[in-house]
């Protein structure tokens, strides 16, 4: 039995041996930071964004996580941070990041995110807009977000979902000048301000003064962040797909699984250190 086996127990069971070796590795940071996606990462992915709730083990893990020394967790999501605070349901001490890097919930209470007037202005152009297009395709609806709007099509028929994507993108760019577009799963996402996860992440990073990063996600947009990583890090694909990530598992459970076992490590091997006096 290697040193790995004996550490872990059956918290690594389902878990692959590259994966396991990978986390035993990663788990021995000096500051670690544990950056999450949402939907299809914690969460499976629903057709109501507002009925989304991590999975049991997930959410345990993450808790655990959160309250282990010189560890710190954050989720990373699309949703406005309004969503993704309803939805996550976790303390305080759990960093939030919502609309792509645009909102954050750090430390600091007092962290505001506001408009220009400029922005403000594009942002009212775009959202009649997108209305329009929702108004004339069934199955269509526009999610509001502090900077910009994502169109939701998961329920259209294919047929559908691409005339409102073409139309959405023709006249978006047509009528509103310096847009971000994101595609996602079944969804096309507008802003007004352009950022990234992979942004969000250096930001936490720095922020948390962290020597290495966990980064797990699903989706189109988590590609950025898996490709701000660095050698030292260590990035997981939710699902399928292409990815830059250094690993794949299948789903949510899957996550959930390495969470655990990430969190059994980190534990051990901090227990395992040299108390100073």
């Amino acid at each position: 039995m290697s040193t790995i086996d004996s550490r872990i127990g059956s918290a690594g069971s389902g878990v692959p041996r590259e994966i396991r070796d990978a986390l035993g590795e990663i788990a021995k940071s000096r500051s670690l930071l544990v950056a999450l996606d949402f939907d299809g990462t914690l969460a499976p992915t629903v057709d109501d964004p507002a009925m989304a709730r991590a999975l049991p083990e997930a959410r345990a893990a993450v808790l655990r996580l959160a309250s282990i020394a010189h560890t710190r967790v954050a989720l990373v999501s699309g949703r406005a941070l309004d969503s993704l605070e309803e939805v996550a349901d976790v303390p305080d001490e759990v960093l939030l990041v919502g609309s792509h890097g645009i909102e954050l919930r750090l430390d600091n209470p007092d962290d505001v995110f506001t408009l220009d007037e400029h922005e403000q202005a594009r942002l009212g152009l775009l959202g009649d807009v997108l209305d329009q297009v929702a108004d004339n395709v069934e199955e269509v609806w526009v999610e509001v977000k502090p900077a910009g709007f994502a169109l939701h099509t998961r329920l259209a028929t294919d047929k559908n979902s691409r005339i409102a994507h073409l139309v959405a993108l023709s006249e978006a760019r047509a009528e509103v000048e310096d847009l971000t577009v994101r595609h996602g799963k079944d969804v096309l996402e507008f802003s007004v301000r352009s950022t990234t996860k992979g942004e969000a992440v250096e930001h936490l990073r720095r922020y948390t003064d962290s020597s290495s990063v966990f980064y797990a996600g699903d989706d189109i947009t988590d590609e950025d962040a898996f490709a701000a990583l660095a050698s030292h890090d260590l990035g997981l694909k939710s699902g399928t797909g292409p990815t830059v990530a250094d690993h794949r598992v299948a789903g949510p459970e899957d996550v959930a699984h390495v969470l655990t076992l990430l969190a059994t490590l980190r534990e051990t091997w901090l227990a395992e250190l040299p108390q100073s006096n």
